[in-house]
Formats: C-alpha cells, structure tokens, sequence
C-alpha cells in the first residue's frame, strides 16, 4: 500500500507539471507566466529589440534544453528545444561564449572541462540525436580568447549498444 501511495504522488506531480506548460499560449502568456509554470530559468537575457529570452536546461542527465523566447511586450512567442543538428550546425570557429549560450543555453557544470595542457575549455550537452540515441555535442573554446575552436559529437555506449532516449 505504501508503494501505491508514493507512485500516485509522483504522478499527479508530473502531471500538475506537465499541464502548467501546456497552458501556456503564445501571445498570450507572459513571462511570469512561464516561471510559474517552468521555474527560474538558469540564464535570462536580453537583446537590444527589448524581446526576453529564458533557457531551461533539463540535464545533466536530461536530454533537452528550453528556451523560451518572448516579443518586446513580454509576451510569449515561442518555445523550442535547442539540442538538436539545426542548432549545433549554427556554431561555428570564432563565435564568443555568449553567442553559444544564446544558441544552446548554459552546459550543465558537472559538463564543464578545461584542459590546461591544450588551453582548452570543453562544454558539453547530453542530446537525443535523429536515431533516438543518446549522444554528446561538445564546443571546444581556445581558454585564453574564449573563442570556439571546433565542434564534435559522439553517441554514448552503453555496452552491447547505444543508450536509446526519447525526444
């Protein structure tokens, strides 16, 4: 019986979690909006048009990364999951770390390397590629300039196979 009691919990919390977000609208909602039903977001910036955007990192050991982009009234526009090909292909050589964190949102700290040997620091997201596999993007910044070097992504091993995931 106790068993039950805590699986019944755990579900009306996702699911009290999930509905929040789905009542979000766009157009409508505001940004106070979405933290009551996302939470604090872990950056938050500005860009010069006045329109807000929020990222929501859901690792390290989730697959997805939210930002939430508002118009200059403070009203949503879009959400989307950045963590894919169409995102990681927008990084390229000699872009700043904040270009990348305005592309991805923040890599998770336990994901955060630097290399003093290379000079080199390493951010890392966990993702689910197009084949349902879990996989890791790296950016590669030079540590002295904080400039993008390169890019590289690599699936995860989970003995005999892959580590499958869902979008």
């Amino acid at each position: 019986m106790r068993n039950y009691f805590w699986a019944i919990l755990f579900l009306s919390l996702l699911a009290a979690a999930c509905s929040g977000i789905a009542d979000l609208r766009p157009g409508e909602s505001g940004v106070e909006d979405v933290q009551r039903a996302m939470g604090v977001p872990a950056l938050r910036w500005q860009d010069a048009d006045g329109s807000t955007h929020l990222a929501y990192p859901r690792g390290p050991e989730g697959f997805t990364t939210l930002l939430v982009h508002f118009d200059s009234g403070g009203r949503l526009r879009s959400t989307e999951n950045v963590l894919d090909a169409k995102h990681f292909a927008a990084i390229k050589p000699g872009m700043d770390k904040t270009g990348v964190l305005h592309l991805l949102g923040p890599s998770p700290p336990e994901r955060t390397i630097y290399f003093d040997a290379r000079d080199e620091l390493v951010w890392e997201w966990r993702y689910c590629d197009d084949w349902h596999a879990a996989a890791r993007f790296d950016v590669l910044f030079d540590g002295t300039r904080g400039t993008v070097r390169s890019t590289m992504s690599i699936r995860e091993n989970c003995g005999l196979g892959h580590c499958w995931c869902a979008q």
